[in-house]
């Protein structure tokens, strides 16, 4: 873990941010796994093209626990259900939710948008 910060990717458009949250098995060998199964290289491509082609343009998921936080940046004029509607459409993206459930609290069959939370922000320094 580092305590030094993440930096960011900066897009060429102005963005806006979702923020998520899923719950994984309290099993460290499985937990392990998962963030495995999300590293460089072993993500499958057809997952990450289809994230990219449903306009997403960054995603990022933390880890404390067992609890999952992820963020997600687009394009300010993303729509997200159109967008999550399509994804579930796309090659392999059933089969790796499938796969992903495994490791996952939710119900096998899941999509993408069955498993994760939406989080509403609450906070923001403002200006």
């Amino acid at each position: 873990m580092t305590m030094k910060g993440y930096t960011t990717k900066q897009h060429a458009v102005p963005v806006k941010r979702y923020c998520r949250t899923m719950q994984l098995k309290p099993d460290d060998v499985l937990i392990r796994e998962y963030i495995r199964r999300h590293s460089e290289g072993e993500a499958w491509p057809e997952i990450l093209d289809g994230i990219r082609e449903v306009g997403i343009l960054e995603m990022e998921i933390y880890l404390l626990g067992n609890r999952l936080f992820m963020i997600v940046e687009t394009p300010t004029d993303f729509d997200w259900d159109t967008a999550m509607a399509r994804l579930a459409t796309l090659p392999r993206q059933q089969e790796w939710e499938d796969y992903m459930a495994l490791f996952q609290d939710c119900r096998q069959g899941d999509t993408a948008e069955d498993k994760w939370q939406m989080m509403e922000r609450i906070f923001y320094l403002y200006e």
